[in-house]
């Protein structure tokens, strides 16, 4: 490809191409020679957008985090009965993951190998101490058994959550309402109170 043929990348298109090879090579497997290829530009060309690979990876993290802190945010998170914020949170986070399947993707295979993973990995532990407390609080109003650990309860709903980018795919056989309906019906409703 000559230079007046390369195609022109913003920072955003540039990202998804990034993010898909990391997600195919894995981060620590994935050379700047690499996206360069995958992208059909120079090195040089990367660094005019951005200043690292790392950086790659943090702006792709914040986004997968940046949606679902989204949900956290949201009214129907926020308000009423625990029980009800906690199935708005898991039904929302079904969403964000169809709507952000490679990004959310790479957020769940960081290891914690570098500064911008470690930070990912503490904004997932508070993802997951405001969920707990959901959980917590939905115990409390008498909605869900009293029995079971919370935070087990907590990690048990949401990997049956993060599963999904093993095999979901959006736009393919099955929907995200029936997939977030079915998670719903499996995981929650299987802990309340009778």
């Amino acid at each position: 490809m000559s230079p007046v043929q390369r195609r022109a990348y913003s920072t955003a298109s540039l990202l998804d191409v990034a993010v898909r090879v990391f997600n195919e090579r894995g981060y620590d497997g994935t050379s700047m020679g690499d996206l360069a290829a995958a992208l059909g530009i120079t090195k040089s060309g990367i660094y005019h957008h951005v200043p690292s690979k790392e950086s790659l990876l943090g702006l792709a993290l914040e986004r997968a985090l940046a949606a679902l802190f989204a949900v956290l945010e949201e009214p129907a998170a926020s308000t009423g009965r625990a029980r009800n914020r906690l199935e708005h949170v898991v039904r929302r986070s079904v969403e964000v993951l169809d709507a952000e399947l490679p990004y959310v993707t790479l957020l769940l295979r960081v290891r914690g190998n570098t500064p911008t993973e470690l930070d990912a990995l503490e904004h997932r532990r508070e993802f997951d101490r405001r969920v707990r407390a959901m959980v917590l609080a939905a115990v409390d109003e008498g909605d869900l058994r009293d029995d079971l650990d919370p935070a087990l309860v907590t990690r048990l709903v949401f990997g049956t959550v993060n599963s999904l980018v093993e095999w979901y795919r959006p736009g393919g056989e099955l929907g995200v309402d029936e997939v977030a309906d079915t998670l719903v019906a499996v995981t929650l409703e299987g802990v309340e109170r009778d």
